[in-house]
């Protein structure tokens, strides 16, 4: 059986109701990108009132994080995309994402307390994943071949701008000052653990327009749809066989991206640990950089969409992520001269994060054929998270050569050997993606891959 596509964009124009609606989850999802795991909540769980070890311990927590993605989402992905429930799974991962960022709340400034913090980050970050499937296979409902990297642009920049106008609401009005909104104050935590609420509503109230707007057609459900772990990994195989058979660059891209993709979801993850800990950044520091950080990437961002459409894709994250490992080093060698070398560089590197998101992702939508956009992110998801323990471990492994090397006391003081963890991710997916070789552009788009490349059969069974 076949699933019957959802209704798509039938318009060029880009500010129309559904791609609002679509790009408003983006606003929202920014609560748990933003605050909880870059600028707020992963900063106070690395503070030390949880620990000398809490630095490793993140690291490993969302290396497991990473890990158990990987198992899982064959079983999660195949079925929302085989069943033809791409909304009400969304939504389902979404209510997770929401009740994980509430419960943070409970997590107090001790020790003791530090396993709890990371498990429901971690657990966050499970679910924040799996919902983005559904979310990434949603770009072709509301857009066309013409504008597919406008409209993601659009979804990325609102995701930065959402996070500069939470980043502020928490700042002002919770940790900057002495007595915040509703009398908190920052005894026992309370300013960062009322903020992880605020977070929680701010993802509710953003992604019911998309729930209510972008909805699946009738569908029927299809063999696999209920299949078990070890029935989702042979259909797992059997699409990459497939996709292998059809055009070798969409798997060559899939393994690519999913190593630099992962090297620049740890820029964000670790971002605001090495303004704190290496650069003497307070929390209040570490948010005011992070809004000048999402005006920076969130420009970028909506500006690399049009460029996207005009030369491609590859071009603009062969640049991005060229630009990010010059950057990276840079924040190593000169770590010593202070501030102004993490907001320089910081702010650099911030400029080109967003556009190499951007980019991977219309790349890959340009070329899958109408009705398998589930099935094929659902695959960009697996294979992004079976390697998404490289940056958080590469991480952890940098900041222990530092300490080996340096013969330094404590994890903290080699901090910012963690940067090169990262940038040796950047380098190994920068290398992987140049052999790439994409569609001439001008048959690069939805509807023009389509034709390229035919769509794959689903595997015999």
């Amino acid at each position: 059986m076949t699933n019957i596509p959802s209704p798509r964009a039938t318009t060029d124009r880009t500010l129309t109701w559904p791609v609002l609606a679509w790009s408003l989850w983006d606003w929202g999802s920014a609560a748990f990108n933003a605050v909880i795991t870059t600028f707020v909540f992963t900063v106070y769980l690395t503070s030390d009132a949880f620990g000398p070890e809490a630095d490793r311990s993140l690291g490993t927590a969302l290396a497991i994080a990473g890990f158990l993605i990987a198992v899982l989402a064959p079983v999660t992905g195949q079925r929302a995309d085989r069943s033809g429930r791409r909304t009400l799974w969304l939504g389902v991962n979404t209510a997770l994402v929401i009740a994980a960022s509430a419960s943070l709340f409970f997590v107090q400034p001790s020790a003791e307390y530090l396993w709890l913090g990371l498990v429901l980050l971690a657990a966050g970050n499970i679910a924040f994943e799996f919902a983005g499937v559904n979310y990434n296979a949603m770009l072709a409902d509301v857009s066309t071949p013409r504008t597919v990297g406008r409209v993601s642009g659009i979804g990325w920049g609102m995701g930065y701008l959402g996070g500069i106008v939470l980043l502020l609401v928490v700042y002002l009005g919770f940790i900057q000052p002495d007595v915040g909104l509703f009398g908190i104050t920052g005894e026992n935590g309370m300013d960062v653990r009322v903020s992880m609420l605020l977070c929680a509503g701010w993802t509710l109230l953003f992604s019911i327009p998309l729930l209510l707007t972008v909805r699946d057609g009738p569908r029927r459900e299809q063999k696999g749809a209920r299949a078990g772990l070890i029935e989702s990994y042979r259909l797992l195989l059997g699409t990459i066989r497939d996709l292998w058979r059809a055009d070798h660059n969409t798997v060559y891209f899939l393994l690519a991206s999913a190593v630099f993709r992962d090297g620049l979801a740890g820029v964000f993850t670790f971002g605001g640990v090495i303004a704190a800990g290496t650069f003497g950044f307070s929390a209040g520091d570490v948010i005011i950089f992070g809004v000048v950080a999402n005006v920076v990437a969130g420009i970028a961002t909506i500006i690399a969409g049009r460029i996207d459409d005009a030369v491609g894709p590859k071009r603009v994250i062969m640049a991005s992520l060229i630009a990010m490992v010059i950057m990276g080093l840079l924040i190593f060698f000169l770590h010593d001269g202070g501030r102004t070398v993490f907001w320089t560089c910081g702010l650099a590197l911030a400029a080109f994060v967003g556009p190499a998101q951007t980019a991977s992702r219309t790349f890959l939508a340009r070329l899958i054929p109408a009705g398998r956009e589930g099935e094929v992110f659902g695959l960009y998801a697996t294979t992004g998270r079976a390697v998404s323990f490289l940056a958080p471990g590469m991480w952890t492994l940098a900041i222990s050569l530092g300490l080996a090397v340096t013969g330094v006391a404590t994890a903290a003081q080699a901090q910012y050997w963690g940067i090169l963890g990262i940038v040796l991710v950047l380098l190994v997916g920068l290398a992987l993606l140049w052999r790439v070789k994409p569609h001439d552009h001008a048959d690069s788009v939805l509807g023009g891959a389509a034709e390229q490349v035919s769509a794959p059969e689903p595997p015999t069974r």
